[in-house]
């Protein structure tokens, strides 16, 4: 499952371990995060984050 970035403060959803603080369990994919699901740290919208880019070592 892809990561999120928060293109506000660059907090980065990853799905393995979901936000559990908010009620998101383990395993949840971003498209999968209530419509009302923010930032834990900032506290912007869904719209706010983009995939984050696979590195290539």
């Amino acid at each position: 499952m892809d990561r999120y970035v928060c293109s506000v403060c660059g907090y980065v959803y990853d799905p393995a371990g979901g936000d559990p603080e908010y009620g998101i369990e383990p395993g949840t994919s971003f498209e999968d995060l209530p419509d009302d699901w923010t930032c834990p740290v900032c506290g912007v919208s869904k719209d706010e984050f983009e995939k984050e880019e696979a590195t290539v070592k």
